[in-house]
């Protein structure tokens, strides 16, 4: 276990510096009008600001994987009649982080997160509304699943879930300490083994072989884990259907495979309640709610929640067979209690004893 922790302190000190090199790159690279996103995102993530002779400034702080479709969103909104004169700063990184972030100061006008937890924390302190989830989609703005990212042509012969603890078989995913990204593949895993058949005890006992025997690195991010993964370690990235999606259309050498078991990942979205812009801020929601905003999530690779753009997209994400959501597995509260509390959960537990920094480490 020793040299499993050695091991994983070099590789997250080697992380640390690229990640200190990364910021060094985006501050040179950005203008006057960067500054404010850039310095508030420091701590947690990318930022970018939108150009043009925006009158009002909504600041966006979100999880890292939706960032090309926010730019996207963020762009057609301006065209609209409700989106003249709004420009965004944007602020992107790993989900928990980024509500930590939100959670000890930093402005958001809008917050997008991978997990219900995420924006929990911020309704719990009253950053956010109690009522942020009370519209027909829940609050939530697209869906996905995880599936399997693998090398073309699909060496190692992957299929399902049982396929990803067999002896030699390296996987990619992210850190569960710091990502939502790594929580949904956490779970996926966990309830495609219920699925299976199998006792909770044994699922959990899948999970300790996974973890501690056949992931070799945990990112802080789901997009860092991606850039691992097409870099050429791994045999197995566990991700959101939507990475894996831009990776193929990217061009890179990978396939998805779409496991029988999988869990529907639901993200959710909200405006703060101290937000000076409140009006443009529910503007821009309820934008990325209509037709055409979540046509242009689906093209970006998301699920769309909105049921009639949804069906014009059917044949573009598969439905696998054993489909399950959050509810399946009792629920986030619950979930996050027994799985991911700080030293208490059960996952926090291997991951410890796996020598693997969590947040309570």
């Amino acid at each position: 276990m020793t040299r499993r922790s050695d091991l994983w302190r070099s590789r997250r000190a080697l992380s640390v510096l690229a990640a200190g090199a990364t910021a060094l790159t985006l501050a040179a690279c950005g203008g006057s009008s960067d500054q404010a996103g850039s310095a508030a995102a420091s701590a947690s993530g990318s930022a970018s600001a939108s150009s043009g002779d925006s009158s009002t400034q909504l600041a966006l702080v979100g999880y890292s994987t939706p960032k090309k479709a926010y730019d996207a969103l963020t762009a057609a909104f301006a065209q609209t009649t409700a989106g003249k004169g709004v420009g965004f700063t944007e602020s992107f990184g790993a989900s928990g982080s980024q509500s930590r972030a939100v959670d000890n100061g930093q402005p958001a006008d809008v917050v997008a997160f991978s997990t219900t937890p995420d924006m929990t924390r911020l309704v719990k302190d009253k950053i956010v509304s109690s009522d942020w989830n009370a519209n027909p989609e829940q609050g939530f703005s697209s869906d996905s699943v995880v599936v399997l990212v693998v090398r073309k042509g699909n060496p190692k012969h992957i299929t399902g879930w049982d396929d990803l603890i067999r002896p030699g078989v390296s996987v990619i995913t992210p850190n569960p300490s710091t990502s939502g990204s790594a929580r949904w593949n956490i779970l996926a895993a966990y309830g495609g083994e219920l699925k299976e058949g199998k006792t909770p005890a044994q699922a959990l006992a899948y999970l300790r072989t996974l973890l501690t025997k056949n992931v070799s690195v945990q990112d802080a991010s789901a997009s860092a884990a991606l850039q691992t993964f097409t870099s050429g370690k791994g045999d197995v990235l566990l991700d959101y259907e939507s990475d894996a999606l831009s990776a193929v259309k990217a061009g890179d050498d990978v396939q998805i495979v779409y496991p029988k078991q999988t869990i529907l990942i639901q993200t959710p979205i909200a405006v703060t309640a101290k937000s000076s812009h409140q009006a443009q801020a529910k503007a821009f929601l309820a934008y990325q709610w209509s037709a055409a905003g979540q046509t242009i999530w689906a093209q970006q690779g998301y699920r769309p929640v909105l049921a009639s753009v949804a069906a014009k997209f059917k044949s573009t994400f598969p439905t696998p067979p054993q489909l399950f959501n959050i509810g399946f597995l009792g629920g986030w509260t619950a979930v996050d209690k027994t799985m991911f509390a700080p030293s208490t959960g059960s996952v926090t537990k291997i991951e410890e004893a796996a020598g693997v920094p969590t947040a309570s480490s």
